[in-house]
């Protein structure tokens, strides 16, 4: 047991956001937390972090328990490379090995190097040194590239370096997917399950979820509910259980207001046979006050427009770039209307800029592009920009009116909002304070306002709780105009589109018919187009196996293929004889000169050791699935 949550409650307002909750983490458990938007998911986080102090209850930890957080949104404060951001998580210690690191790259003197080695002695931290530059290497973190310059990506990997560094023994996430690609988010997965610590993390991407958790913990109207099982069985379990709990509030209901028309018959029930039945309501009475019910799902819908054209847009040969990245390279294609169509690339590749394209609001390269007249464009901003933080929400959905028209209809802009989960009073709340997830809901909110036949949703699933994402999935469904669906989250694209542009580096984005699935099908049995020009992150390291039937190889690769895992165990075995060198004491008592010619020696064998993983991933990738 690495901790216990006993009877916990806090109170934010008259409604506890925790009630009495018990909760046991035991070691090597991958708890996934799941729930509405403000039920209480971050706040439980808090009180396990022991940044939150329960109003009553109590938490145990194990003595010298280690627990780090992630959090949900990169700081916009820090500073320094990435050795120095990572090595900071290790307190006085890393600052320690920051300073020597600094004056290692920077060649200064003996002397100078010397007295920081005597001062690292003196904190016992050399075998820590060894640890973060392991710890970098396993990540793939470049250690002294500027975090300011990296991408969110990058930067959320260097945070997570700086929480394990430490070597924790319980690790909190909060929404760790967000804002990362396809690259990044595999990556994490990989990374995780190899992890030899206990994880609690929210997150709404459910294919995350089911790779990753063991376990799930619903937190509903202040109360904790174990479901084992993957997010399919749990749906319909909850869905179960939501249609009992309706049941026998029924049927509560029904007995307390016949309680009710018995106490106004008068006379007989003041009699003393029936004070019984008296106090038996009182009981009931407050029941029923006490009882906090099942607030209904969100009803999102979007206003269609004019139908447009059946011919939406049309590319001829077209090309667009930015930067030294190719966005578009002779590119043909047709979106017809009703298409649900998905765009998915690595952070940085052009998404944006391919949206610009499509939608006219920048012009192309070269080729040419024809679009329907009479489109009506709805656009699902990811940045939130088009919301007005100093207003509040309803002013955000109707700029001032009181009623808004929908399909042909005056609709009060608060019971619109209603659909979308807000009660007055946090419709008449400023937008800034608003969380994360409600402000995507009420950018919906504001795009479904206005009559569309175009919708073109960017990451639209950041934040949301999985219940209102599935709604959005059916919303997409059922929306009788054309989508364009930027998203890295795989469920969501498997369910919703017929067709994706994928960025594939120099080539650009391509199209392929289907939904996720159907595209890692297609791209096994092709061959690899080239190295994209945007950065993305590398493989995780993972033991190769190699199959034996290997057509679509020439003889040559085929011998490459074979010698390659005997390659990278030798250089593994390499490097860990190195770290482990490294990690004596007597080490740095030799030359600095000595030193510096090991760690280029080391240094090399890892570039060397990350060419040979690409280069085997390339050749495994090329050779058809066994059929």
């Amino acid at each position: 047991m690495l901790i216990t949550l006993r009877a916990a409650t806090v109170h934010y307002s008259h409604d506890p956001v925790l009630e009495r909750v018990n909760l046991v983490v035991d070691e090597g458990e991958r708890v996934c937390l799941v729930g509405r938007n403000g039920a209480g998911k971050s706040t439980l986080l808090k009180l396990l972090a022991g940044t939150l102090t329960p109003d009553e209850g109590e938490v145990e930890r194990r003595d010298g328990l280690r627990v780090a957080q992630l959090p949900q949104d990169v700081p916009r404060d820090i500073t320094g490379s990435v050795y120095s951001v990572v090595s900071s998580g290790l307190g006085t210690r890393g600052q320690l090995l920051d300073d020597y690191h600094a004056a290692l790259e920077a060649g200064a003197d003996g002397a100078h190097l010397e007295s920081l080695q005597q001062a690292l002695e003196e904190a016992g931290a050399w075998t820590t040194r060894v640890e973060v530059e392991a710890l970098l290497t396993r990540m793939h973190l470049p250690a002294d590239a500027q975090f300011a310059q990296l991408s969110g990506g990058f930067k959320r990997r260097v945070l997570l370096a700086r929480a394990l560094i430490g070597q924790p023994d319980l690790l909190l996430l909060d929404e760790p997917t967000n804002h990362l690609d396809i690259a990044g988010v595999t990556w994490l997965e990989d990374f995780l399950l190899g992890a030899s610590l206990a994880l609690v993390f929210i997150s709404h991407d459910r294919v995350f979820l089911d790779r990753i958790a063991t376990r799930i913990v619903e937190v509903d109207r202040g109360a904790l509910y174990n479901w084992p099982g993957r997010y399919a069985d749990f749906r319909r379990r909850k869905t179960e259980a939501l249609a009992s709990e309706q049941a026998a509030d029924k049927e509560f209901d029904k007995k307390l207001a016949e309680e009710e028309a018995w106490l106004r018959q008068g006379v007989k029930a003041r009699g003393t046979r029936n004070m019984g039945r008296v106090r038996a309501l009182e009981d009931l009475r407050e029941q029923a006050a006490s009882r906090r019910k099942y607030q209904q799902r969100a009803a999102i819908k979007a206003q269609f427009g004019e139908q447009s054209s059946k011919r939406v847009l049309e590319a001829q040969q077209v090309g667009a770039h930015i930067a030294d990245t190719t966005v578009l390279r002779d590119f043909t294609f047709m979106l017809q209307r009703g298409q649900v169509l998905g765009v998915m690339g690595p952070n940085g590749c052009g998404k944006t800029t391919l949206l610009q394209v499509l939608l006219g609001q920048r012009a192309p390269d070269s080729g040419t592009l024809i679009r329907t007249e009479n489109l009506q464009i709805a656009y699902f901003d990811q940045n939130r920009e088009q919301l007005d933080l100093e207003r509040n929400a309803a002013w955000n959905v109707a700029e001032g009116a009181e009623r808004i028209d929908f399909d042909g209809q005056a609709l009060h802009v608060l019971g619109y909002l209603k659909a979308f989960l807000f009660t007055p009073d946090r419709a008449r709340t400023a937008v800034k304070l608003l969380s994360g997830g409600e402000r995507n809901r009420l950018l919906l909110a504001r795009l479904f306002a206005k009559p569309s036949n175009v919708l073109v949703l960017d990451e639209p699933t950041n934040d949301l709780d999985v219940e209102t994402l599935e709604l959005l999935e059916n919303l997409v469904l059922d929306y009788p105009g054309t989508v364009i669906l930027v998203s890295h989250d795989r469920a969501f694209v498997n369910e919703v589109v017929d067709g994706l542009l994928v960025h594939e580096g120099e080539l650009g984005f391509r199209h392929y018919v289907g939904d996720y699935d159907d595209w890692l099908r297609q791209r096994r049995i092709e061959t690899p187009p080239a190295r994209s020009a945007a950065k993305t992150p590398a493989p995780a390291r993972v033991q190769p196996q190699v199959k034996q039937a290997m057509p679509g190889l020439s003889a040559t690769d085929q011998r490459e293929l074979k010698r390659l895992p005997q390659d990278i165990e030798k250089l593994e075995a390499s490097i860990a004889k190195i770290h482990e060198t490294m990690a004596g004491a007597d080490f740095y008592q030799q030359p600095v000169d000595l030193q510096r010619a090991a760690q280029q020696n080391l240094a090399q064998m890892e570039e060397d050791l990350a060419l040979a993983f690409r280069r085997w991933q390339d050749l495994e990738s090329r050779q058809p699935s066994p059929a």
